[in-house]
């Protein structure tokens, strides 16, 4: 894969990954009891859409399209479009995204017992993948503008999963 492809597939990949955090945050606003979860989730959608909105610009600019969707671009997953859909998406679709796309089930999410626990549960691996895949980009990455972008998903991501593993453990216990 080239270096411009290496960039194509990024963001098409980032992008949805980042829909799944963004969607994990909202439903985190309503029903988080801790004000620290419900910062960092305002945290996590401003930055994450933020993040695609700039993505999607540069995708166009660069590649002369909009970005694809998830579905099409991979032919990975089945049942949920990108965005809105994928995460209630029963195993058709949810088996390849719960692996390189968002990784996480907001209705199970959403029925939680402790929700904010789950959330923590949930949000660290999903933050694990994120800078995963943003630390393999860089290196192969056409655009400066893009690493550097990346380097700031990992910087900020792996502060995140640093925070919410300190409240894990003051709140319950050694993970």
């Amino acid at each position: 894969m080239g270096a411009q492809s290496m960039d194509q597939h990024f963001i098409v990949m980032m992008i949805p990954h980042h829909d799944g955090a963004i969607a994990m945050a909202d439903l985190a606003l309503t029903r988080a009891k801790r004000p620290e979860i419900k910062e960092l989730a305002r945290s996590i959608k401003a930055s994450q859409t933020s993040e695609n909105a700039q993505m999607r610009i540069w995708y166009r600019q660069w590649f002369g399209q909009p970005v694809p969707s998830w579905n099409q671009s991979t032919g990975l997953g089945g049942t949920g479009g990108a965005g809105g859909g994928m995460g209630t998406a029963p195993m058709g679709g949810g088996m390849g995204m719960g692996q390189m796309g968002r990784g996480t089930d907001l209705t199970a999410l959403s029925k939680a017992p402790d929700f904010d626990r789950a959330f923590i549960e949930q949000m660290i691996p999903h933050h694990q993948m994120g800078v995963r895949m943003a630390t393999m980009a860089q290196a192969n990455s056409q655009h400066q503008e893009l690493r550097l972008l990346q380097q700031a998903m990992v910087k900020a991501q792996s502060q995140e999963i640093e925070q919410m593993r300190q409240w894990y453990r003051s709140w319950y216990g050694s993970p």
